[in-house]
This record gives C-alpha cells, structure tokens and sequence, in this order.
C-alpha cells in the first residue's frame, strides 16, 4: 500500500470517528425543551446528575409510592448480592 493510499485512507478514518462523535453527543447540547435533552437517562444522569432531578414538589401519593418502590428495589439488589456472595 503507497503512503498517499494510506494517508487517505487515515483521513477516511478520522473523518468517520468525527461524524460518529458527533452524532452521539449531538444531544449533549440540546436544550431542557428539547425531544432529546433526556433520550438517555443512565448517560444524561452519569454526566451531570444534578440534570436529572426534579426539585419540584411531589403529586398526593406520589412521594410514598416512590419510598415503596426505592425498598423494593433495594431488596432486590440486596437478594442479587446475597444470591452471587454464595457462589
């Protein structure tokens, strides 16, 4: 393979690894109004956390509904850490 062959095809490369960046944190931008702001909780949330919380206040209910289902989700952490400790 020549060099001018090769260093095409390194520009090809880096031209598709920029278009691809892009395309995945083309959200990254995108305003609080905006479909995409929130399309990807676990990757929003890991970046700036403090995005992902609502401040506001809680509906009737609501507030004991989400302590329920906070337990039930540490319980069930809690029997798939016991579960694999046993291995």
């Amino acid at each position: 393979m020549s060099v001018r062959t090769s260093c095409r095809f390194g520009m090809a490369l880096l031209l598709a690894a920029l278009i691809s960046g892009c395309s995945l944190l083309g959200s990254e931008g995108a305003g609080a109004g905006s479909p995409g702001a929130y399309s990807s909780s676990s990757g929003e949330c890991s970046w700036n956390r403090s995005r992902c919380l609502y401040e506001g206040a809680y509906e009737p209910g609501e507030r004991d509904y989400a302590e329920q289902e906070a337990k039930a989700l540490n319980r069930a952490a809690l029997e798939k850490l016991r579960r694999n400790a046993g291995r």
